[in-house]
């Protein structure tokens, strides 16, 4: 890795500001344990009644609809706007690259790739993903064994005998390929250090996908080393997926100083494409506070669409398949068909 990789410590990002929650007492409604706190308003905005409220405690995966101007606000506290229908392809190829990144754990990542791609295939298009985790987690929620698997993207980086083709392996989605990962992806970081144009060995291992693709999404591990810089690399969009916590929201400005290192340095026309909040629970006080910290610091880069806590998720992983087609009808199947028409619409077909 270069030494302009180096300076994560001591970084001068700015942190976002701690949360404040504001006096309002009159606007505070109880059920039980359950706390519900509503947006900031304009001054022009109408306040949801006490049976409003408590409505929307007993419904928890509708999203919340606030009466403003004629207009409903959607779980992000923004008019929820009108997303057109993807129009067919007549031809495959041309892809867009789109990395998921989040240096913390846990908030939604391999979930979000697997069915964000499954959802973006039921609109036509043709997708490619990558497991870039040393954990396999992307290949295991596809239903293979990562130690059962004969070549991995390990191998398509390290060995120049070894071609695309030989490890794209189909998923049971037609339509969504996947270039699987193993435990061995780890020895990589330490093998491309010494390697001229380390930072661009995805980019050239992805080409000769690029014309056969519409859609590429990298599922990146938990960190912001060399694997992940490789991926931002390729990329031509980052996708950030947030679970709507508080530390989850305080490690965004490192990994935002991270993508500027490598649009200033290596790749001029990465762009972040969204910030998506995920294990949203607008019943609680805390995802409420979150969310709306997130749009004051991210504006119009966070999607509207949010994706809602489920067990749906926990049992569609366990049976290796995307909750398209495990629960077909679910909530969170519908989120992540919501997402995939505002991605379209945002960075593919606009």
């Amino acid at each position: 890795m270069t030494d302009s990789f180096q300076e994560h410590a001591g970084s001068s990002a700015p942190e976002m500001p701690p949360l404040v929650r504001p006096p309002v007492p009159d606007q505070v409604h109880t059920q039980g344990d359950a706390v519900h706190l509503p947006f900031q308003r304009r001054q022009d905005e109408t306040s949801p009644t006490p049976a409003e409220e408590l409505a929307l405690l007993d419904e928890p995966d509708q999203p919340v609809e606030l009466v403003a101007a004629g207009e409903p606000l959607g779980p992000t506290g923004r008019p929820m706007p009108v997303i057109p229908e993807p129009r067919p392809l007549a031809t495959h190829g041309n892809a867009r690259v789109i990395s998921m990144c989040n240096q913390k754990g846990g908030v939604g990542k391999t979930t979000t790739t697997i069915n964000l791609g499954a959802s973006l295939v039921e609109y036509g298009r043709k997708v490619l993903l990558v497991d870039f985790d040393p954990q396999g987690s992307l290949s295991v929620g596809l239903g293979l064994n990562p130690h059962e698997i004969e070549l991995t993207v390990y191998n398509l980086l390290m060995q120049k005998e070894v071609t695309l083709h030989d490890v794209v392996v189909p998923t049971g989605v037609p339509g969504m390929d996947l270039l699987p990962s193993n435990i061995d992806l780890a020895a990589a970081e330490v093998q491309l250090v010494h390697e001229v144009g380390r930072e661009q060995t995805l980019q050239r291992a992805l080409a000769p996908a690029m014309d056969e693709y519409d859609v590429i999404l990298i599922d990146c591990q938990p960190s912001l080393g060399l694997l992940t810089v490789n991926a931002l690399t390729a990329s031509q969009g980052v996708i950030v997926p947030l679970e709507c916590e508080y530390f989850a929201l305080r490690g965004v400005a490192l990994l935002k100083t991270t993508i500027d290192k490598v649009r200033e340095r290596l790749n001029p026309a990465l762009e972040i494409d969204g910030v998506l909040g995920t294990m949203f629970d607008g019943r609680t006080l805390h995802s409420r506070e979150v969310m709306q910290r997130l749009v004051e610091a991210w504006g119009d880069k966070v999607f509207h669409t949010v994706i809602r806590r489920t067990v749906k998720f926990s049992d569609s992983t366990v049976a290796g398949e995307p909750i398209t087609t495990y629960a077909a009808t679910s909530q969170g199947a519908d989120s992540y068909r919501m997402l995939a028409r505002e991605v379209l619409a945002r960075c593919l077909d606009g």
